[in-house]
């Protein structure tokens, strides 16, 4: 039952437009709610960020009522509470406040407040003949059965899914390799089934576009009216003695959850030699994670420095430093040559070999050299596929020449307008930009006639300090603009093409990547100029108008 809760040490509400203020709730435990002010009106909210906890009071607020958490660039609606751009699922609580005899209250309910959020209620008895299929069960179909339902669409919404569970935070796979789906889930099968979400295990193997039908695996015959395709990124195996597919035992890629658990059961008590072959995020994410296992973790690299083809030597030598200092060894600028097999169980693999003639013992070897788009049930199905199996899309997500279907996450190459892009084709595989543009996708369903929601690519690394990232590189970059102490690690890194931010990386510098997102998103980032002159972009106004 709601009732009225005193906020501790306030008499009124003073607040400027702009301003945000944490304040702690007499007679709650932890209890806790964030008070803004936006366009003259005094809003109370939820604390903390429903995605991972961050603390709001900490995020950007614009003027126009957007809330930013400073750790993955979530976004919540200050008005309603609600999610605005992922990675955040659960919606802000928010409460009604009021003054009386020189104290300030909020009226809700004990149990919401220790809550911290609004829990999502999807529940929904679907009907008509509107149907929207989805295939695949990753982050992109996330975003976007539940932008469906959060949105007010009350069709039947059927997801194919190969993978025999609902969407997991497959984030968390590399980064710690989680290996238990009911941690790993975000929710649970009866949500889904409540909001009348129909999940069918298996493989699609056809689609008929002109009939509007979709084959599956086990014989089944789909139609819809609207067709979602989200099935993601298919791990590459090198094609090298003792590294191919199925070739040796203890050879592992990292994408699905079947992947962690098989890694896990090899690494079994720690204390393992451990090779991964890539040194992109993966790889680097995964060779973190094990050597702070205690593992003998060697991480090799084509590149100069890690994961300089989107970081830059000068960054990604700075993510070398922090790894070594975990214990990894690095071959960087090294080629390799094939697997061996162990001389104790050859049905295993016992060692990598380098092309210069360097030999890596190996109990496991993990590769993580890159994903191709999951489009193989497409060949044949006279859509037109680009050069690296993807499907070129509109800003909108819309599949070029054909109605009512839509591609999301790591098969779509679609128009990308944030700066420096001017509408250059993109394909960006991450968890957090395939989740927002499924959310865009159910807008446009939710809403005939809706302009897609265009957002700037937001994403997050564990590299033994927190990496925030926003932007894009695609067209290029021609200099990095590092402030800060890149041996602590504490810094920022502009990435300029010309004069213009194009993109912009920090460590232990929040909320300088969410600040330079919504920035971005406005026209009004600084430019390179401007920051070789010592321009602090936390004291730049944030305008109202977005220009993307």
């Amino acid at each position: 039952m709601a009732q009225e809760f005193k906020l501790k040490g306030l008499t009124s509400l003073n607040l400027k437009n702009g301003e945000k203020q944490e304040v702690e709730v007499e007679g709650v435990e932890g209890g806790k709610v964030l008070l803004l002010k936006v366009q003259d009106e005094v809003h109370a909210t939820s604390a903390n960020c429903t995605h991972f906890g961050a603390p709001l009071k900490n995020g950007v607020l614009t003027p126009d009522g957007r809330l930013t958490c400073p750790w993955h660039g979530a976004c919540f609606n200050v008005s309603t509470g609600d999610v605005e751009d992922a990675p955040a699922l659960d919606p802000l609580s928010k409460y009604e406040l009021t003054e009386k005899d020189g104290a300030v209250f909020v009226k809700t309910d004990e149990s919401t407040l220790k809550a911290n959020r609004r829990f999502l209620n999807l529940k929904c008895s679907s009907g008509g003949n509107e149907k929207v299929l989805v295939i695949g069960g990753g982050s992109g179909t996330l975003g976007a059965i539940e932008g469906l339902r959060g949105g007010g669409y009350n069709g039947q919404i059927t997801v194919v899914s190969k993978e025999g569970h609902q969407p997991i935070d497959r984030t968390k796979l590399s980064k710690a390799l989680l290996a238990d789906l009911s941690k790993a889930a975000w929710r649970s099968k009866d949500f889904y089934k409540d909001a009348s979400i129909d999940f069918i295990e298996d493989e699609v193997k056809s689609v008929d576009f002109g009939g509007k039908k979709v084959t599956t695996a086990s014989g089944n015959s789909l139609d819809y009216t609207k067709l979602v395709l989200a099935t993601g990124g298919t791990p590459r195996w090198l094609p090298l003695p003792g590294l191919r597919k199925g070739e040796l035992g203890n050879v592992f890629v990292l994408r699905a959850l079947p992947d962690t658990q098989g890694i896990v059961k090899a690494v079994g008590d720690n204390g393992k030699k451990i090779v991964v072959i890539g040194s992109s995020f993966i790889g680097m994410e995964v060779g973190n994670c094990l050597a702070g296992m205690k593992n003998d973790v060697s991480i090799i690299g084509m590149e100069s420095e890690p994961m300089e083809r989107v970081m830059g030597s000068k960054v990604g030598k700075i993510f070398r430093g922090l790894l070594e200092k975990n214990g990894v060894k690095f071959y960087m600028g090294a080629s390799v040559e094939k697997a061996s097999p162990s001389k104790s169980d050859t049905s295993k693999v016992g060692a990598v070999h380098l092309k210069d003639g360097t030999v890596l013992e190996a109990d496991l070897v993990i590769e993580g050299v890159g994903v191709a788009p999951a489009t193989e049930y497409l060949k044949e199905s006279g859509v037109t596929l680009e050069k690296d199996g993807s499907l070129k899309t509109n800003e909108s997500f819309e599949v070029e020449g054909l109605g009512d279907v839509y591609a999301i996450g790591d098969i779509a190459t679609y128009p990308y307008h944030g700066p420096g892009g001017d509408g250059a084709l993109v394909r960006i595989e991450h968890w957090n930009v395939a989740q927002n543009a499924g959310r865009s996708v159910a807008n446009s369903i939710a809403h005939p006639g809706a302009k897609a929601k265009p957002f700037i690519p937001v994403f997050w690394s564990a590299l033994g300090s927190q990496l925030r990232y926003c932007g894009n590189t695609v067209a290029g970059y021609d200099d990095i603009v590092l402030v800060g102490e890149a041996e602590k690690p504490s810094f920022i890194a502009y990435y300029t093409k010309g004069e213009t931010v194009v993109a912009v990386a920090t460590m232990m510098k929040d909320p300088y990547m969410v600040q330079s997102a919504e920035l971005m998103r406005r026209g009004k980032m600084a430019t390179k100029s401007e920051l070789q002159k010592g321009v602090d972009i936390l004291e730049l106004e944030v305008p109202p108008e977005i220009k993307m």
